[in-house]
């Protein structure tokens, strides 16, 4: 049942491709808790996804292709989203990722550089692109909200997650580094969400990652989050009742991030 959380806010939501997305989740539950949208993607993704379905459930809002390597279309994008709103941005997310070397079956000892540049480029320096083309154009509304979908390959190793791995590493450093300065200018607030192992169209290019699934599902006293519950939690994040919450990595994940072992695991391994 929706509550309101977010009526009167206006959002960009970066990334949802198809209905198994967890941006597509995200911008469905944020339309129905009252915000108004700006759905965008690279240019590719809106021509193979399906975001004109999104658009139409969100109110008809706009799509406005953009790269999220290019300085250029992000500039653009928040200007045209403002003149849309008719004010600044209230809140982001940020769900952009895709890891070049898994797509080529490169295994982690054997990267291609400068795939692995492309890799960061797109998967976390994109964030500081997003938050550098906010801050210079004073698009986020004082006491705004950006949230970047990250995974707990960060901290861990998970050996196929690859490069990915890093990336988020990165992702996750950028938010806090760029939450203290976008803090100290108008009270925004960035935050990282490490979410359990999803089905999506990103996570299934992972090997072994039906495998990540089950496990993380018998590691968790609560069992894995589901993309509709990560979207519940992403809207708290956008609403001010967080408003203090900043320059942190947030699991959800159903408390697998702090178990050690679980009864379930060790009676798997006991058989």
């Amino acid at each position: 049942m929706p509550h309101n959380l977010l009526k009167g806010k206006k959002g960009i939501i970066f990334g949802a491709l198809n209905d198994s997305s967890l941006a597509w989740k995200i911008a469905e539950k944020c339309y129905a808790e009252g915000a108004q949208l700006v759905l965008t993607n690279a240019p590719i993704a809106l021509r193979m996804g399906e975001i004109n379905k999104l658009s139409e459930y969100c109110g008809n809002a706009p799509i406005i292709p953009a790269d999220v390597t290019s300085m250029d279309d992000l500039k653009n994008l928040f200007t045209k989203s403002m003149e849309h709103f008719g004010s600044q941005v209230d809140f982001v997310l940020h769900a952009v990722g895709m890891s070049m070397n898994i797509r080529k079956h490169n295994h982690y000892s054997e990267l291609d550089y400068e795939l692995q540049h492309k890799t960061y480029d797109i998967s976390a320096m994109s964030l500081h692109r997003v938050c550098q083309t906010a801050y210079q154009l004073d698009a986020i509304a004082e006491w705004g909200s950006i949230v970047a979908l990250s995974y707990i390959a960060a901290q861990r190793v998970f050996p196929d997650y690859n490069e990915m791995a890093d990336a988020k590493a990165l992702l996750e450093s950028i938010a806090r580094s760029f939450g203290y300065h976008y803090g100290i200018k108008n009270k925004v607030r960035i935050n990282t969400v490490s979410q359990s192992p999803t089905r999506t169209t990103a996570g299934n290019g992972v090997k072994g990652f039906e495998g990540f699934i089950s496990y993380a599902e018998q590691m968790s006293p609560l069992g894995n989050a589901s993309a509709e519950e990560c979207a519940d939690y992403c809207v708290t994040l956008f609403s001010d009742y967080t408003r203090l919450v900043t320059m942190q990595n947030l699991f959800h994940d159903g408390g697998f991030s702090f178990t050690g072992i679980s009864h379930a695991v060790i009676d798997q391994m006991e058989k």
